[in-house]
């Protein structure tokens, strides 16, 4: 079922398929690597993927005017963190041209 979106289990799917390795195994590497990476970033540490991406934590100023979107409310907002991923130079170019193709 091809809904544009790529789940962890259609993940854990793939690898199998393609490595043969026992699921529990692959679920467990994955989900694993996904704890390691939150982890990291609750220490406030940059985690870089050569060839994929950075992830890390930014700091987002409060406001004090800020607009609740479903009601209108002026509600004040204070500083949070923010998860951010900022694609490698791979990731880049491998995204570059797919969105030209299908906007033709």
């Amino acid at each position: 079922m091809d809904n544009g979106k790529l789940t962890k289990a259609e993940i854990i799917e793939r690898i199998f398929h393609k490595l043969g390795l026992n699921r529990k195994d692959i679920h467990n590497v994955v989900d694993e690597l996904f704890e390691e990476l939150k982890s990291a970033l609750e220490e406030d540490k940059i985690v870089e993927l050569r060839g994929f991406g950075t992830f890390e934590i930014r700091t987002r100023k409060g406001r004090e005017k800020a607009r609740n979107p479903k009601t209108g409310e002026i509600v004040p907002v204070s500083a949070h963190g923010v998860a951010v991923f900022r694609p490698g130079k791979e990731l880049k170019q491998v995204a570059w041209p797919l969105r030209e193709e299908s906007s033709s």
